[in-house]
């Protein structure tokens, strides 16, 4: 039941995203789109990744990062405080590899990277891999560009749960869309006309990272009140890539302002 303000749940504590004491409001009972931070908007799933990503690189101000398809109050965090990062859209407006004139995205495709070899430290992905078409080579290509020690951190929605995960959609030879279940669309910035779900995840997710990939992938599931984290589908997955970390933090300065804001399974 909603209090006279509307909402239907609202509780003090500290956002991760931000770093600040917060309240976290809600005015819709779905609370993994409405679950937000007063101070930052950050919804559960970001103050989720940025509690691991805290806990697990506390340097990650130092690294060099790159983010797939932002958008959020986390790429935003991202964004502002680290001077090594680095945002990439889906842009085939302008060539692979180059930078859009007034966005500052670098225009990239997640499945064929125009990035060297062990590029960065960090890869962040919030909500994209159930949008894409070959899960695999966007997971090789992820591996190839970290560094060793290097993490992939990522959310993505776990619908499925302990099901199976299951293809909705294929993309065919000749470049067309094949629906295998009823088509459903994310929102995308990018796109007015939203980006289509092409798997639903289950947990075997991670034995999928990992053999894709040749990371070692780990689940996070967090249930904290205190921090807001708190909602339906919220898991953070976390490959790491197999060496040691470089921690001489020797990353060039970042511009002073930027832009920014195979087949599955048979």
């Amino acid at each position: 039941m909603a209090d006279k303000d509307g909402y239907v749940l609202k509780v003090d504590g500290f956002c991760p995203v931000c770093e600040q004491a917060s309240t976290f409001a809600a005015k819709d009972e779905w609370l993994r789109d409405h679950y937000l931070c007063l101070n930052c908007n950050a919804q559960p799933r970001e103050r989720a990744l940025f509690s691991v990503l805290t806990q697990l690189r506390p340097d990650w101000r130092k690294l060099k990062i790159h983010e797939s398809s932002p958008g959020t109050a986390a790429s935003r965090r991202l964004a502002d405080q680290a001077r090594g990062y680095l945002a990439s859209q889906y842009d085939p407006s302008i060539p692979w590899g180059s930078t859009h004139k007034t966005g500052g995205w670098r225009s990239e495709d997640l499945e064929a990277q125009t990035f060297a070899d062990e590029s960065f430290d960090l890869v962040v992905t919030q909500d994209v891999m159930e949008h894409v078409f070959a899960p695999d080579r966007a997971l090789a290509e992820i591996a190839r560009t970290l560094k060793p020690g290097g993490l992939h951190i990522c959310t993505v929605p776990i619908v499925n749960k302990e099901r199976p995960s299951a293809r909705r959609a294929r993309r065919k030879p000749d470049g067309s869309v094949e629906h295998l279940l009823e088509p459903v669309f994310h929102g995308n910035p990018m796109d007015p006309n939203g980006s289509l779900v092409t798997v639903d995840w289950g947990y075997d997710i991670a034995a999928y990272w990992d053999r894709a990939s040749g990371l070692s992938t780990t689940i996070f599931t967090i249930d904290d009140a205190s921090r807001g984290i708190q909602a339906e589908y919220i898991e953070v997955l976390v490959s790491r890539k197999l060496g040691v970390p470089d921690l001489s933090g020797d990353t060039p300065p970042r511009p002073a302002k930027r832009g920014l804001l195979g087949k599955l399974f048979g």
